[in-house]
């Protein structure tokens, strides 16, 4: 079977490439969907498909709670009468839903997901997913059965999967027992979750894996997975919910004598395959630990000013130097740019100036911040470790 060449190449007239903008760019993929000409100040070829308008590279979305879409806006309702809202009193409504989920459920509510985040800007998605078991809290017959609901979704609506099953085996810090309401995603044993892993990877999946946070995963259970992870696949991305909340940041030093970062980089291997999902309550050294580390934070705005869990000080950690990305989280808002949108406002808001996050090298702050993400999106997906990000050569076609 031939193939017409002009369905594997683009023309557009203004692209933002790694470098920043570019005029009249000719790009070309291979059947693996991967960039192998990026040419900019070429004369448009006649046979040659033109963009409709200026050319982004896709957006990963580098943190995602696919079951949460289901129930967006329901929790805007104030809870008990003379009770302040949280963070906490959202997640008690949370368990609520994820004791309801089906597979056939989350197999449909992902799929509808996957294809709205095409529509915002999103060709890349990084499924942190702890819905592993029946609403019983037993495993399926197939132990990786919601994992590979996800899969399907996926597939079906054509957008690039990472999956990072989630290691969940206790309430809080110190080893508090696991309540009832999260028995659908507490796995005992380490094994059983690297057998997830490998049982994803026999599916031809992108997968690294999640402990969900210090207060939920233990200092051993921590070793035994990054270590059995690493074993397997040495480039597979780890990701982590940490000092998302006061509240955790206090009951991590009342229980170690560190806060939530400040242990983690003196008790594990963190590099550049890790993120830092939320990382919001942060003092100076530990900003400057993470940024140094060449790991990801990964800001999830919308999410986390739904749940009034505080602003990431993103002037302070980028003039460091550190890697970062954005993901929808719980999905209340689908739209890759009004996250970095809200980011940056919420500089100005902190700091009382403007254009926050420009810098020299890029004047334009909404092309510094989204040639930013889409660089720390791919290192998080684990693919910066064997292609490059954006509309690059060897990259991916994602646009």
């Amino acid at each position: 079977m031939t193939h017409d060449p002009s369905t594997r190449t683009l023309f557009a007239a203004h692209a933002l490439l790694p470098g920043g903008w570019a005029r009249d760019v000719l790009l070309a993929w291979d059947e693996r969907g991967v960039l192998t000409r990026v040419q900019p100040g070429t004369p448009a070829p006649a046979d040659t498909p033109r963009a409709a308008g200026p050319l982004l590279p896709g957006m990963p979305n580098l943190h995602s709670h696919a079951f949460q879409r289901v129930f967006a806006g329901l929790t805007e309702f104030r809870g008990e009468a003379n009770t302040a809202d949280s963070f906490w009193s959202w997640r008690e409504r949370m368990y609520r839903v994820a004791l309801a989920v089906s597979p056939d459920q989350l197999e449909a509510i992902a799929t509808q997901l996957y294809i709205e985040m095409l529509h915002a800007g999103y060709t890349s998605v990084c499924e942190f997913h702890y819905l592993h078991h029946d609403p019983q809290g037993r495993p399926y017959a197939e132990p990786a059965e919601m994992a590979l609901r996800l899969v399907a979704a996926a597939q079906r609506a054509g957008i690039r999967l990472v999956l990072l099953p989630v290691l969940y085996q206790q309430a809080g810090f110190g080893g508090a027992a696991a309540r009832a309401e999260q028995r659908r995603f507490v796995i005992a044993h380490v094994d059983a979750l690297l057998d997830i892993v490998q049982r994803l990877r026999a599916h031809g999946v992108a997968v690294g894996a999640a402990p969900h946070s210090l207060r939920a995963v233990g200092p051993a259970a921590l070793r035994e997975l990054v270590g059995g992870l690493h074993a397997i696949d040495a480039t597979a991305p780890v990701h982590l919910h940490i000092a998302e909340q006061p509240q955790e940041v206090a009951d991590c030093v009342s229980w170690s004598g560190q806060r939530p970062v400040e242990w983690l980089f003196a008790n594990a291997p963190v590099d550049a395959r890790w993120c830092l999902v939320h990382a919001t309550h942060l003092v100076d050294a530990e900003r400057r630990a993470l940024a140094a580390s060449g790991a990801v934070a990964g800001l999830c705005p919308s999410t986390e000013a739904n749940l009034g869990d505080g602003t990431f000080d993103a002037a302070a950690y980028l003039g460091a130097g550190g890697a970062w990305g954005i993901g929808s989280d719980s999905h209340v808002g689908l739209d890759a740019a009004e996250e970095l949108r809200l980011l940056e406002y919420t500089q100005r808001l902190a700091l009382g100036r403007r254009n926050v996050l420009a810098d020299d090298a890029h004047a334009g702050v909404a092309e510094r911040l989204w040639l930013g993400a889409v660089a720390g999106g791919a290192r998080a997906s684990g693919a910066a470790s064997t292609q490059p990000a954006g509309l690059a050569p060897n990259a991916p076609a994602d646009m």
